[in-house]
């Protein structure tokens, strides 16, 4: 296999102030513009990764222009003295956040190895189904970037902690506050990349894949965080390689995408389920012809008032099962859905009205096999974390 690729990576010089620099992942705080205001006043006049970063609360404000002006801070700052090369090696990054201290790997993956195509058999997939009107726009900022800035986060199935083992450690690359309650992050150079691939690799074996999830199929990453930007990335790289010769598809830096891999064990790493609010005047209407069961629990929520419902053990199944029976509900009766993280939040929003269905989430030793069997998950199944828990733009590459 050679999925997985020691890229060149941008960090900021010397002198950068990083606190400044970092930011946190643009597909968050999208309701909040508050939010973006702040991060604006802290990093202004000063190099960061807010000025390369389209955040997308302001898709429909003349993105011609941010992206223009994106463009042209990015050459700005790699013929400047804005960013330092680390090359010959992959970054281990130690996050401290709420959650616990989550600890990933950066590196470069070859976007030919990844696909969010339904039934699809590659090595790198999505975990959520794509929504595919969303990618035009996210092409538009990257098609002409000469730099890309990851916050795309895939996850790898290693119950021993294999890989993470296998890292040694050279000097510390950075170590920092982030801004905006975000924690705090380290860096350190991982000397051994060679190692460290080997013992990826490893946990596409046959026979463990076979015993681990009853079916003999490769899959060495799933898409945590990020499946709209990899999926840009690389529907980027599809069209840019028809004008290329395949000598030159090989090592175009277009093909490769920089990434962090965080083991789906890791204990900082949590998952979530994310939430219906059905937005109705006729809560009871719903909750009477709402008809589920299994042996698994659910619950309905009406007035801030929690009622226990079974659901289907098959947690995605159970989620299509709700998702075809709300939709079929709004056809008929109006109103719209809306996705919750927090228990608590929901139960608050139907005190204003409506009903809410508080999912079970689904088990971390059970995610890759879900994957592997059945596809992708339905939309909005799980969340990793809450908002200022995201990967936070440090690394860059040349795309």
């Amino acid at each position: 296999m050679n999925t997985v690729r020691i890229p060149e990576i941008l960090l900021p010089a010397e002198g950068v102030d990083m606190q400044k620099w970092a930011v946190n992942a643009c597909d968050q705080y999208t309701s909040d513009e508050n939010y973006w205001k702040q991060v604006a006043e802290i990093t202004c006049g000063t190099p960061s990764a807010y000025n390369l970063i389209f955040p997308e609360i302001y898709l429909n404000d003349k993105p011609e222009q941010r992206i223009a002006q994106i463009n042209k801070t990015m050459r700005e700052y790699l013929s400047g003295d804005v960013f330092k090369t680390v090359t010959g090696g992959f970054i281990l990054v130690e996050r401290a956040t709420q959650s616990g201290t989550r600890t990933g790997v950066v590196l470069a993956i070859d976007l030919e190895d990844y696909s969010c195509a339904a039934g699809t058999k590659a090595l790198i997939r999505s975990t959520e189904a794509t929504i595919l009107e969303r990618i035009p726009p996210r092409v538009e900022i990257r098609e002409n970037a000469p730099v890309e800035l990851p916050h795309v986060m895939l996850l790898y199935d290693d119950e021993t902690n294999s890989v993470l083992n296998s890292v040694k450690r050279g000097e510390v690359l950075y170590d920092f506050d982030l801004m905006m309650n975000g924690g705090r992050v380290r860096g350190t150079y991982i000397k051994n990349p060679q190692e460290v691939t080997k013992a990826l690799y490893a946990l596409t074996d046959g026979e463990r894949a076979k015993n681990k999830y009853g079916k003999n199929e490769k899959l060495l990453f799933a898409v945590g965080d990020g499946n709209h930007s990899l999926a840009t990335a690389k529907t980027c790289w599809d069209n840019l390689k028809k004008s290329l010769s395949k000598e030159e598809q090989k090592n175009h830096p277009a093909r490769f995408a920089l990434v962090e891999t965080v083991n789906i064990y890791d204990k900082a790493l949590i998952f979530e389920p994310i939430h219906r609010l059905v937005k109705t005047q006729n809560a009871q209407a719903f909750l009477n012809g709402l008809k589920t069961s299994g042996d698994a629990e659910a619950y309905i929520v009406i007035e801030g008032k929690k009622k226990k419902i079974p659901f289907n053990r098959d947690i995605p199944n159970g989620i299509r099962e709700l998702d075809g029976y709300i939709s079929e509900f709004l056809n008929e009766n109006g109103g719209e859905v809306d996705y919750i993280h927090g228990e608590n939040e929901l139960a608050e929003f139907t005190k204003r009205g409506g009903a809410g269905v508080i999912l079970p989430p689904i088990q971390k030793d059970d995610f890759f096999r879900l994957i592997i069997c059945g596809g992708n998950l339905p939309r909005k199944t799980f969340s990793m974390g809450e908002g200022n828990e995201k990967r936070y733009y440090i690394e860059a590459k040349k795309i």
